[in-house]
Parts: structure tokens; sequence; C-alpha cells
């Protein structure tokens, strides 16, 4: 009973102190601190203490309250919350290894069976200070650690799919691999409302989107990213000819890439791979090509791609050969007659003129359907059957 009684006067006295030390605007928020925690409305209590957090006013108080405040009933808060709070706070530390030590504390509280969900997104949150600080190694086993535990649920809640996609990309754009940063960024702005992220932050991910789908080694289809709203933020700054390029691309236009080169000395990363981003344009130019003739006609002359690809005659077998290998179609080639026979291309997400193709192709094939039954009326008389 003595030691309840001191942690009801000390709780007081803690509220009291902070409550002079705040902005006018804040000073209320105590008094309702106290109030909920005399009153035990322990989520009522959370809200309002979330709701603190969030203003920019309260950053000096967040540490001295997670530690000497809600360290007195944090068993009483929802676990998620609790995470919320300490992210909050932790953001606030001197150091970044303060705010990792900080974060290690929160999650071996959350490291249960009940909440290993919300243990992954202290977990990832820690890493975000590790990468900070370099410590890639830490990072790397913090995403794998939270993927296996994830793909354990069938669901949690979307601000943990956030963190976790979050971060891995940030990872994976660290260590320059961009098929797997181009994955992760795209499954974390499917996790949030890209209205509620800054101007800046927009145009900075759709830059770094564009330049991973550009250099990654298995990416041949840009049209999750055309159809993005992200990349509209390109739109009439700097680098709308990277948006430009993306769509050069994604319809395997040469001669547009040809002409958009010239701004790749604006990024050396893109300088550096030109022969990669070459290869790469007559690869999807290939796939283009392809894709545009309907399943029937699908038996293509090497004359015919090099004419679409604009490579030497003697250069075509070996494009369709590391399309092959890449599994960007499946066929065979016959070196004598010089034919590549296609049976399959990759599927993929369309722009809204390569969509407006396919309508088309749909109308020519409805038309033909439409003859042919025509004529077979005609010729059959009654033995048709409409």
């Amino acid at each position: 009973m003595a030691q309840q009684m001191e942690i009801d006067f000390d709780v007081p006295k803690f509220l009291h102190d902070e409550r002079q030390k705040a902005p006018s605007q804040l000073q209320h928020y105590f008094t309702t601190f106290e109030d909920l925690y005399e009153r035990k409305l322990w989520h009522q209590l959370t809200q309002s203490i979330l709701e603190f957090f969030e203003q920019p006013e309260s950053t000096p108080h967040q540490i001295p309250i997670f530690q000497q405040f809600i360290a007195e009933w944090e068993s009483k808060i929802n676990k998620l919350s609790l995470v919320q709070i300490a992210l909050r706070a932790a953001s606030n530390c001197a150091q970044l290894e303060d705010s990792v030590q900080f974060l290690n504390d929160i999650t071996k509280k959350v490291d249960t069976p009940e909440t290993k969900d919300v243990y992954v997104l202290a977990l990832m949150e820690t890493a975000k200070f590790k990468l900070q600080l370099n410590q890639f190694d830490d990072v790397k086993k913090a995403i794998d650690e939270s993927e296996k535990i994830l793909d354990q649920f069938d669901s949690v809640e979307t601000i943990i799919y956030a963190s976790f996609y979050r971060v891995s990309a940030d990872y994976y754009k660290a260590k320059a691999e961009y098929a797997q940063y181009y994955k992760s960024a795209l499954l974390f702005l499917a996790c949030i409302n890209i209205d509620e992220i800054s101007p800046e932050e927009r145009v900075s991910r759709a830059y770094d989107l564009a330049i991973a789908a550009l250099l990654g080694d298995m990416i041949y289809n840009f049209g999750e990213l055309l159809m993005h709203p992200i990349l509209d933020s390109l739109s009439n700054t700097e680098n709308d000819w990277l948006r430009s390029l993306l769509f050069a691309f994604n319809s395997g236009d040469i001669g547009k890439f040809e002409a958009l080169a010239p701004h790749f000395s604006k990024q050396p990363l893109l300088q550096q791979n030109s022969a990669a981003l070459g290869r790469k344009i007559c690869l999807m130019s290939l796939i283009e090509a392809v894709f545009r003739r309907s399943s029937d006609n699908r038996v293509i002359p090497f004359s015919e791609i090099a004419a679409e690809t604009r490579l030497p005659i003697d250069e075509v077998e070996h494009l369709v050969m590391k399309a092959l290998s890449l599994k960007l179609i499946r066929g065979s080639i016959d070196q004598v007659d010089q034919l590549v026979i296609v049976t399959w291309v990759q599927p993929r997400v369309l722009d809204k003129e390569q969509i407006d193709g396919m309508r088309r192709q749909i109308e020519d094939w409805t038309n033909q359907v439409k003859k042919i039954g025509t004529f077979v009326g005609d010729q059959g008389g009654e033995v048709f059957a409409q």
C-alpha cells in the first residue's frame, strides 16, 4: 500500500512539473493525463498520449513522459500503441545509438507469442536506426526474421507492413540491389496514402523507383510504376525526362530512348550503365514487338526483329537467346530459315496506350469472328444455329 501511495504521489508531481515547462497550448494535456490516470481510463489515456506526441512542440517532453509516466502503467497499454508511442520518443534521442538502445528495450517487451506482429514493427524500426549507423548485417537479419514472422500471418495491421517494406526498401537502396528495392518500395507505397507524405518525399521516391526500374536486372515491365500516381510527382520537374524515359522503355521505343539518352549525363548511374540500358531497350523492343502480334502470328523473321530493335541481323539470334534465358519469351529459333517461333510472352501490366492497343486487337478479333459467323450462316443455311 505504501508503494502505491508513493506512485500516486509521484505521478501528479511529475505531471505538474512537466506542465510548468510546457508551452501554454500544450498545458491542458497534462491535466487530462492526470485525470485519466487517476480514473484508470487506460484506453482514453493512451489516445491522449498519442495525440500529444503528434504535436511538434511536445518533442522535449516525449522521452521523460515515456520513461517516468508511461512506464508506470505500460502493462495496461495496447502493445501496438506502446510501440507507436515509443517510436516517436526514440526519434528524439540525442544519438542514434541511444535510439537503438531505447527501442531494443521495447522490442524485448513485445517479443511474445501473442504480439509477434507488433514485435516485427519494433524490430524493423530499430533496424531503421541501425541502417543509419551502417550496421547492414543486423538490418538484414531483422528483415529476414520479420519476413518469416509475417509469412505466418494471414494479415497484420497496415502500419506493420508499411514499416517492413519501407525499411527493407531503404536497405536495398543502400546496397544498390535495384530489383529488390523496386519491389519493396512499390509494396510500401501500396500500404500508405501517398497524399500523406510530403511533396519532396514523393519526388524522391518517384526518382529512386525510376532509377531502380531502369537498372534492375530482372525488371522488364514498368507498367505497375507507370500507372502509379507517385510517378506524376516527376511531371514538370527537372527530372520529367526520366518519366518519359520509363514510358519509352515500357513500349520498347528505341527512337525515343535515343532522343532522351543525352540526359544520362545528369545521372552518373545511368551514364555508367548506358551500354546495359541499350541492351535492355532492345529486349523491351523485342517483347513489345511480340506482344503486339496476335497469338497466331508469332513466327517472326530475323529481319523484322532487326528492324524493330535497330540491331544488325547477325546480332538478332543472341538477343532472342537472351530473352529466352531471362524467360521473357518462350519458343524456339529456326537458324536455317532465320525465324523465331514464339509460343508465349511474359504477362505485363499495361499502360494506357498498350491497353488501347489490346482493345483494337480485340475489336479486330471480334470483327473476324462476325465475318466467319456470317459466312457460315450464308453457306450453311438452316443447318447453322444462331
